[in-house]
Formats: structure tokens, C-alpha cells, sequence
């Protein structure tokens, strides 16, 4: 799994951050994880324990979360993804999209009453900017908030929703007169609804919902005071795309670690798998891409511990990673063969999964779009 000891570049920290979460991983996803993605079941439960491993909210300093790197929260994004990409969705929404908002552009009061029950699970949040007519194209938002008075009154719908119907808080973004701006809509605010979405056949151990607003009367201490335009939605999303790139190195691991041990015992033509030219040759190729993703991250991490990030590196590590972790899963799931095909096997649960996160966030053509902006200059989309 890491053929140029990328785990020596590593802290003593960051090594204790990714031991930690892949124990958790390993004792409490991978046994239930089939289950749990076949029933369309997200399992509730393990919150407080996300919460008590310091999970949520980890790189933000103060209010009860854990003050960790960025490297170390890619580190638990790729272990838990190497898990399920459902569960490491719910914690990229709640850090990345939810808290981080309120950490950099709410008003003290938002962080104080939001961010430590965060960071302790006892409060879950959504992230609402993708509307139902098309999500690559924020800046032709639909959703509404007029000013009346001292309160806001919202209008409109998003979708596709991680965390929709269970959370406490939706951090949803709106046009007003003066632009784009950020507001707390509260669970049981009158006129907001968030139904689940059913029938998916993807991050099926994921709650995914559509969010409506009907005259919702948020008042202006809900606004979130430190950012007006596109830039707000988009830092957020750039937060959650970094995250991303780490979780699907995990998903890869997983399938080439469960293929390495079924290729080992399978027995075709008198010998196992593992001593035929092709499926090495596939092999190999798994482990090529694996590394390349490895590398790109951490120093991805590197420069956005130092303060140097542009959102085009993320773009390219985000189309990169899970581009190749798609064709990873694919090809693990071509090599079982027919037991390819049931959740007793990882390869088709993340081949699933990975369809959904190579769409979520910035498709993979508006990440290449934006590369061939940053190459040359010219707006293409």
C-alpha cells in the first residue's frame, strides 16, 4: 500500500492520526459496512464517536475541535474513505462545509452556539448550494433572500444534500440584492422542509436530501456577517474538495487490498491468479496510480499547511484522485469476477460510491475546465 514510504514523511502526529482512525475503520466500518450500504442505512451511531476521536471540526483551532493540520485531515478523510465514502462524506460536510463557514465568516455568537456542539456530534449540519436545475453553474442560483425588515425571508429549493434531513443547521446560500450571502437556517424554522432521497444506488450508507424553503423567516443574527459573493460557497468547497482527494487514495487501498488476498487464494488453470503475467501487470498498475495519488496529496497538504493553496491544485488533485480511484475499482471488480458483483466484496460498493464523489464538488469536467483556465487564461465554461 505505500511502495515510497510516504509514512515516513509523516509526523509523529499525523502517523498517530492515521493508526487511530484506521483502527476505528477496521473494528467498527468494515465489518458492518455491506450491510449497512445494502440496507441503505446510515449508521447514526458512530457520531459521538467520530466526535470523541476528534473527527469533526479537526482543523479548526478552538471551540472544543482538535487544532489538527491539514495533512492529518486528509489522513482521516483517506482512512475513512478506505471505509465507505458515505462516512467520510458526512464528516467532510460537517468540518469542511458546515463549521468552516462559521468558523471563518460567522459572527462570534454563530461560533460560540454552533461550533463546540459540532465538534461533539450533539449538533449535525448541511451545506446548501446545488439546486435542483444544475449545480455546476452556482452563480445562476435560483434560491432567494429579501430583506423584510430585521429578518430575511428565503425562497427556493437545493439538492442532493448530504445530511439534509437529519441536521440541526443548514448553511444555505442565497442571492440577495447585494450578491450571494450565507445564512443558518434552523431545523424547524416554519416553511423549511428537507425530505430524504431515496432509490439511490450510490452512498447508499449516506443520507442524501432535497431542501425546500417556503417564505422561511431567518432572522439577520442567522446571516453569516463575513462574506458576500461566490467566494464564500466556493473557500468552502475547496476546504471539502482537499479532503476528497485524500478519501479516494483510500477507497483504491481498499480494493487493491482486498484483491492482492483474493487473486492470492483463487486457483485458475492449476496455479493462483497471482503467478499469471496479467493480473500482475493490472496489479502493478493499481499500485502505480495509488502512489502518484499518495504523492500528489501530501504535498497538497503541505502547501496548504504553509499557506500557499490555489484552488486549481486542488482541482487537479481532486480529477486526479478520484478519477484513478474509479478505474481502480473497476478493474478490482473485473478481477473477482463474478463475486464482483455482491457487497461481500468492497470493488463495486466503492465503484458505486466513487461515481457520486467524481460528480459532487466540481464534476470531473469543471475541474479540468478550470486547469485549462489556469494553463491559458480563457474562460471555457
Amino acid at each position: 500500500m505505500d511502495l515510497y514510504d510516504i509514512r515516513s514523511e509523516l509526523s509523529d502526529e499525523e502517523q498517530m492520526v492515521q493508526d487511530t482512525v484506521g483502527r476505528f475503520v477496521d473494528e467498527k466500518v468494515l465489518p458492518n459496512i455491506g450491510e449497512w450500504f445494502e440496507d441503505g442505512y446510515f449508521p447514526r451511531e458512530l457520531i459521538p464517536e467520530f466526535a470523541e476521536l476528534g473527527l469533526l471540526g479537526s482543523s479548526l483551532e478552538g471551540y472544543d475541535c482538535a487544532g489538527l493540520n491539514s495533512v492529518s485531515y486528509g489522513l482521516i478523510c483517506q482512512e475513512l474513505e478506505r471505509g465507505d465514502s458515505g462516512l467520510r462524506s458526512f464528516v467532510s460536510v460537517q468540518s469542511s462545509l458546515c463549521m468552516f463557514p462559521i468558523y471563518a465568516y460567522g459572527s462570534e455568537e454563530q461560533k460560540e452556539k454552533w461550533l463546540p456542539p459540532m465538534a461533539r456530534g450533539e449538533k449535525i449540519g448541511c451545506f446548501g448550494l446545488t439546486e435542483p436545475h444544475g449545480g455546476s453553474d452556482p452563480s445562476n442560483m435560483k434560491t432567494t433572500a429579501k430583506k423584510k425588515g430585521d429578518d430575511w425571508v428565503i425562497n427556493g429549493a437545493k439538492m442532493w444534500i448530504t445530511n439534509g434531513s437529519i441536521a440541526d443547521v443548514a448553511i444555505v446560500w442565497a442571492m440577495t440584492e447585494d450578491g450571494v450571502q450565507g445564512f443558518l437556517v434552523e431545523k424547524g424554522m416554519k416553511g423549511f422542509d428537507a425530505p430524504e432521497i431515496k432509490h439511490k444506488m450510490s452512498l447508499r450508507a449516506s443520507i442524501t436530501s432535497s431542501l425546500y424553503f417556503d417564505n422561511v423567516v431567518v432572522p439577520e443574527a442567522n446571516r453569516l456577517p463575513k462574506v458576500k459573493g461566490l467566494k464564500g460557497p466556493l473557500s468552502c468547497l475547496t476546504q471539502a474538495r482537499y479532503g476528497i482527494t485524500w478519501g479516494g487514495i483510500g477507497a483504491a487501498q481498499a480494493c487493491l487490498r482486498e484483491l492482492l488476498d483474493y487473486t492470492a487464494d483463487r486457483k485458475l488453470f492449476g496455479r493462483p491468479l497471482t503467478q499469471t503475467q496479467t493480473t500482475q501487470l493490472r496489479l502493478a498498475e493499481m499500485s502505480r496510480q495509488i502512489t502518484l495519488g499518495q504523492l500528489m496529496s501530501l504535498r497538497l497538504g503541505r502547501i496548504k499547511d504553509a499557506g500557499k493553496l490555489h484552488p486549481s491544485q486542488v482541482s487537479l488533485a481532486k480529477w486526479n484522485n478520484i478519477r484513478m480511484a474509479m478505474d481502480v475499482a473497476r478493474d478490482a471488480r473485473d478481477l473477482l469476477g463474478g463475486a464482483g458483483i455482491t457487497v461481500e466484496h468492497c470493488p463495486i460498493r466503492h465503484m458505486l460510491n466513487l461515481e457520486s464523489v467524481i460528480t459532487y464538488e466540481g464534476t470531473e469536467t469543471v475541474h479540468q475546465l478550470i486547469i485549462g483556465r489556469e494553463l491559458t487564461g480563457e474562460m471555457a465554461f
